[in-house]
């Protein structure tokens, strides 16, 4: 890639970062300062210019909005819920709003969520929806899960899961869902008629990118009280050995789909690209 394109995309990510800045001034209560801080406004714009550099600012508004709100979620679900019972009220109140009812309670998270179903439900390719909501309840199970096993621990009530049941959970890093997302706002009809195929690439994609992230996240995680793939068992060596089966497998995922859909399988390999040089030098979030 030339030096002149790589200026471009960076450009572009400026233009994206306008969008961002946008979602977080409506709703600055979902993004406090730590840890929302400057370097994770700009590697999510960066990560989404770098995803799909063909498209201009308004072709990525969406998958700008939903990566925004992916974060302001967890962080809710993580660190803000306190008890079961609050992590089920949000999770509750959140598939109500995807199903298009109006929000009732969790404030500016399912406000920001309405909004977002709200443009999904105008775009190109909003006959996957039900894929979008059934990848939506996916994300939200897997953060509960999750919350259910950083908490047992904390307590001494159980244990660790298991490096296979982690890896399975990944639906919790959310990747799928900003996907799914992004397609219904750019998508055609090819996409939408090989949407299960583009569906399951996706979800290989993300488990590898749930274990990039872990390999440069492992010293945070440990600080934070995360769960992360290196306290399961298994060394570094072997976490990258798995990444490479993945990158592997996945390639025999996304290959076929080129044909039909061009833009959306370069999309996801130009994820797992982004993902290896980045999560290579550092992460995306700010200090507590």
């Amino acid at each position: 890639m030339s030096a002149a394109e790589h200026g471009r995309i960076c450009a572009l990510a400026l233009e994206c970062r306008r969008d961002l800045k946008a979602c977080v001034d409506a709703y600055p209560d979902l993004f406090p300062r730590k840890p929302f801080d400057e370097r994770l406004f700009t590697g999510v714009a960066l990560a989404n210019a770098y995803g799909s550099p063909w498209e201009d600012a308004a072709g990525l508004r969406m998958a700008i909005k939903t990566s925004m709100w992916n974060f302001a979620a967890d962080w809710q679900i993580d660190y803000v819920a306190g008890t079961r019972e609050e992590v089920q009220d949000l999770i509750a109140d959140c598939l109500s709003v995807a199903d298009g009812d109006d929000p009732v309670r969790s404030g500016p998270i399912t406000t920001f969520l309405a909004e977002i179903v709200k443009d999904l439900a105008d775009g190109p390719a909003a006959a996957i929806l039900p894929a979008w909501r059934d990848q939506f309840a996916r994300w939200l199970a897997a953060m509960a899960r999750e919350w259910e096993w950083k908490t047992a621990r904390a307590e001494g009530t159980g244990g660790l899961p298991t490096f296979e049941e982690y890896l399975a959970n990944a639906d919790n890093f959310g990747t799928t869902w900003v996907n799914i997302s992004h397609w219904i706002h750019r998508g055609d009809t090819m996409t939408v008629a090989r949407i299960d195929e583009l569906w399951s690439a996706s979800q290989e994609v993300q488990r590898i990118l749930r274990l990039l992230n872990d390999l440069a996240t492992y010293r945070r995680d440990v600080e934070w009280g995360d769960l992360n793939a290196l306290m399961l068992g298994l060394e570094r060596s072997e976490v990258r050995a798995r990444i490479e089966a993945l990158i592997a497998h996945s390639r025999e995922l996304i290959e076929p789909l080129k044909p039909d859909c061009l833009e959306a399988a370069t999309y996801l390999e130009r994820q797992i690209g982004f993902s290896t040089g980045f999560y290579g030098v550092t992460d995306y979030w700010g200090a507590l």
